[in-house]
């Protein structure tokens, strides 16, 4: 028979709350060193960003009690409404939200600001494991297909609006989890085409892109009719459609980066690319926060005491670049802990994902976990240059109330529905 815990705390995965603890301490840590100056009144100074994460900091503990003291059943009972509510925070952005560094995308209430975005990754993942927890919802199935993909797609596409690409993005990552739950591997393999088409438009150029691929495949099919012996003759459509669709993708992106994405979007991706170099135009936050972190060492020139990070050489360095004074400070050693400990952090949410007997934990569990390494990963990609910059926030250490009160709600939520786990007994 199945039954349910009803000592809550008990039931707790107190090692993914000590991981919890662990991050955001060193993330508030290193918030301080990279904002504190010379007119600094102290820690609970709260005109300072570190004094406004305390704040937020202190704030997220209530909000934990919160997610943790609401039953599980109505997380998944609500998520439609949960749903609804965070698209329509999304439109009205359009209306009465505050622009900020281009883009509309927070509200104001006198000292504060809130991002809706943040709380849209809940919303969604929240929506799309109850929708694929309902009777006959086979990923197999077109029908389900594609309302999934309409699930994920209109916060995308009203995020993508703002514009925040970068946030937008983070839905196209949830195909991983779908994946996980019965999405047929033709759709992941599609998908990494479209991957490497892009890159290689964008590298190469349309038409030597063209060529390239076309020949690869003129030669694929080269080797299948001669060393394979297999009849191509009555499969001349589908060849042709073949090639075909692959010249629309590659035109199709080379339109977008030329005529739908701005100027310092392209930079950004040539910078990567190598086909640009602008270490003081497009490039310099970048390039700044690769030397702060090169400076850094194998141990690092200690808490406080990095120059580049009192100095304020890298802008942003509170938000996007928070890793670069994790470099400075505590160098190879002490970023390499960091990562550890998310490494660890991301597979216990995965090996607790694991083990639900709900269908609608297990899925929301491998969405949050998606979520945060699709975070760790480009945020560190994009400070130490081998990805261009978008904008993502490192989890628990980036400056910010929404950020942190987004991904303590994706934790929470999972840490409650994994309390409230069935077992067989």
């Amino acid at each position: 028979m199945r039954k349910r815990k009803t000592n809550i705390l008990a039931g707790i995965d107190w090692v993914l709350v000590l991981l919890f603890l662990a991050l955001i301490t060193i993330g508030w840590m290193t918030i301080y060193a990279a904002t504190i100056d010379d007119n600094s009144q102290g820690i609970l100074d709260f005109s300072t960003f570190y004094g406004k994460q305390i704040i937020w900091i202190g704030l997220s503990f209530i909000l934990i009690l919160i997610l943790i003291a609401i039953d599980s059943k109505f997380y998944e009972r609500f998520a439609g409404i949960f749903y609804l509510i965070s698209m329509l925070s999304l439109a009205g952005l359009f209306i009465f939200g505050n622009e900020v560094n281009g883009a509309k995308s927070w509200y104001n209430f006198g000292e504060f600001s809130l991002q809706p975005s943040e709380f849209a990754k809940t919303a969604t993942i929240l929506a799309l494991a109850s929708f694929l927890n309902g009777a006959n919802r086979d990923l197999t199935q077109l029908k389900t297909q594609w309302n999934t993909i309409l699930i994920m797609s209109i916060p995308a596409v009203l995020i993508l609006l703002q514009p925040d690409a970068g946030s937008a993005v983070i839905y196209t990552t949830l195909i991983f989890v779908l994946y996980r739950e019965g999405l047929p591997a033709f759709y992941l393999l599609i998908g990494l085409a479209i991957i490497l088409l892009f890159l290689a438009t964008l590298y190469f150029g349309f038409t030597t892109a063209l060529i390239i691929i076309y020949s690869l495949i003129s030669l694929f099919f080269f080797l299948l009719v001669n060393f394979k012996k297999i009849q191509l003759k009555r499969e001349w459509f589908k060849i042709i459609a073949i090639y075909l669709v692959i010249g629309l993708m590659l035109f199709s992106v080379d339109y977008a980066f030329n005529h739908i994405l701005e100027q310092h979007q392209r930079d950004r991706f040539n910078i990567v690319l190598g086909k640009t170099i602008d270490n003081r135009g497009i490039g310099y936050n970048t390039y700044q926060s690769m030397i702060t972190i090169g400076s850094g060492g194998w141990t690092g020139k200690g808490y406080l005491e990095g120059d580049r990070t009192q100095g304020n050489f890298v802008p942003e360095q509170e938000t996007d670049y928070i890793f670069s004074a994790i470099g400075e400070e505590w160098g190879f050693i002490g970023s390499s802990i960091v990562i550890i400990l998310f490494v660890v952090f991301i597979l216990r949410i995965i090996q607790l994902s694991e083990r639900q007997k709900s269908k609608f934990s297990r899925i929301f569990g491998y969405s949050v976990a998606t979520i945060f390494f699709f975070h760790f990963m480009v945020n560190i990609g994009m400070v130490i240059g081998i990805l261009p910059t978008v904008g993502i926030p490192l989890p628990f250490f980036s400056y910010g109330g929404s950020s942190l009160w987004g991904f303590t709600m994706l934790l929470f939520i999972f840490i409650r529905l994994d309390a409230d786990r069935t077992y067989e007994w």
